[in-house]
This record gives C-alpha cells, structure tokens and sequence, in this order.
C-alpha cells in the first residue's frame, strides 16, 4: 500500500506539518503540498451543456498523484473550525472529477481507499476541530468509504505543536498502525 500526504496548510514546516512528518518518519510517502501549486476554487459548471471546462491549473496534475496511492493523508491547519483554504479548494474540484470521463471509477477508488487526518489549531483545537473531523467523515462517507482515523493537535505559534504529548503519542500510534498495513 502507498502513501500520498496531502499538506494544506501554508505555512513550510509549520505545526500541522511538523506533526505529520512525526506520523510518517520512516514511512515511503509521497508529499504534496497544495501551496506549491496553482488550483483554482471550483467554476460549477454541472449544469452548464459543455459541463466542466478545463481550468488550466495545476489541479489534474495533482489529483492523478493522489488517485496512485491507496493511502491518503490530509494535513490541515485548522482554519475557522475547518479545513485551509487551499485544501477546501482542492476538495471542491472533485466534484468535476465525478464527472472527468479520465477518472470514471473516481467514486469507486476515493471509497477505496484509507483516509487519515491530521489537523493542528490553537484554540481548543479538540473541541474546534471536531466540525473538520465531521466534515472529512462526510466527505469519504460520499465515496462509500470513511474517515479510518485523525489526530487533533494543539499549536499556535511555530513548534508548539511539539509541546502536545498527547498529539505526539497518536502520531506514533499512527505510525505504528500504518506499517501493520504495509505501507513502510
């Protein structure tokens, strides 16, 4: 089984990211981060008699990464009680991939496959970050999958997040539960 990791937040090397990386030492994985790269929000065009017209972006290109590893990783800061704004962007885009005659079995294949979230705020991020947790269970419900697990950190400023020993601990058991799935 491969990895992709999906990282949205903004900032390099920035608490959300750092707790992934813990997750996922010693792990093959394939990284992605949405800040280098050009995706537009979605143009709804489903009703639109040509239907989804190509952006021009960089979102295909990244979505074929993704849709080569059974394993997904989303790595988000918490923004407003969810998801960054470069990861919603990218998650909006998927409904023209429902409908992308390149990607026909999409639904099928995101059900597929296991989905992990790892999600860092400041403010009682166990509380706050529970509507984002609701939110990525809904979204991989939509596939016929499911949401196999998350970790809620706490961190504000650069590095707090290595202060969370219970964020530190789910990481590795993470880790652990990854590598008794083979994907080391």
């Amino acid at each position: 089984m491969s990895i992709a990791v999906i990282y949205g937040g903004a900032r390099q090397n920035g608490n959300t990211e750092q707790l992934t990386e813990y997750a996922i030492e010693g792990l093959q994985s394939e990284k992605i981060y949405l800040r280098d790269y050009h995706i537009l929000p979605i143009d709804d065009q489903r009703h639109s008699e040509r239907g989804f017209q190509d952006l021009g972006d960089d979102y295909n290109s990244v979505i074929k990464r993704v849709m080569a590893h059974d394993v997904l990783i989303f790595a988000t800061p918490i923004y407003w009680y969810t998801m960054s704004g470069l990861m919603k962007n990218f998650v909006d885009r998927w409904t023209e991939t429902l409908r992308d005659s390149e990607f026909p079995q999409f639904r099928q294949e995101m059900g597929s496959k296991k989905a992990f979230l790892i999600a860092v705020g400041g403010d009682e991020p166990h509380i706050k970050g529970l509507p984002l947790v609701l939110s990525f269970q809904h979204i991989m419900g939509y596939f016929g999958g499911k949401l196999d697990g998350y970790i809620l950190g706490k961190g504000s400023k650069p590095g707090e997040i290595l202060h969370d020993n219970a964020a530190l601990t789910a990481a590795e058991q993470l880790r652990k539960k990854l590598v008794r799935t083979g994907t080391s």
